[in-house]
């Protein structure tokens, strides 16, 4: 009888690459682009009668837009971030730390994310990784092209989780 040992992809040093990675994203940005799209026009068509008060006091040089009027203004611009960065968050938290370890790009790619071990990653390693991701891209985006220079192929947002990207 032979026992046969299977490696992981971790084991295996199959990790995925830069553009494998990029291509996810656009995938990924598309997909989360849609939802929030909707949501910001709708918030916008609610607001818009703060909107067009701001826009008269273009027009009126008389016109003098009150606090209150730019205060509206900004409340739907921080409910539309804030819902985008919501919907944002659970679709990578949730299905990067489900049984199928990545988000709908990776999925089609074949990648997913895992531990340095190979393992699935949890909710909080998952939402640990995302917000990394924003300290990723807030570098002007060096954080994501690290992937593409180290040895596992980890971006930054990887490298402070713990998590790898593999191909499957």
């Amino acid at each position: 009888m032979e026992v046969r040992v299977v490696e992981s992809p971790v084991e295996r040093g199959e990790y995925a690459g830069f553009w494998l990675r990029f291509g996810a994203n656009i995938i990924d940005g598309i997909i989360i682009g849609i939802p929030t799209g909707i949501i910001s026009v709708f918030v916008s068509i609610f607001w818009s009668g703060a909107m067009m008060e701001l826009q008269e006091s273009t027009i009126d040089p008389n016109y003098e837009a009150s606090l209150s009027d730019i205060f509206v203004f900004m409340a739907g611009a921080i409910i539309i971030l804030f819902l985008s960065l919501l919907i944002s968050f659970l679709y990578y938290t949730l299905l990067h730390s489900s049984k199928w370890q990545g988000s709908v790009g990776k999925i089609l790619l074949n990648i997913k994310v895992t531990d340095l071990n190979g393992g699935r990653i949890g909710f909080g390693r998952a939402t640990g990784r995302y917000f990394a991701t924003i300290i990723s891209g807030m570098i002007f985006y060096i954080g994501y092209i690290m992937a593409g220079f180290t040895s596992k192929k980890q971006a930054l947002h990887d490298m402070i989780a713990g998590t790898v990207v593999v191909k499957k």
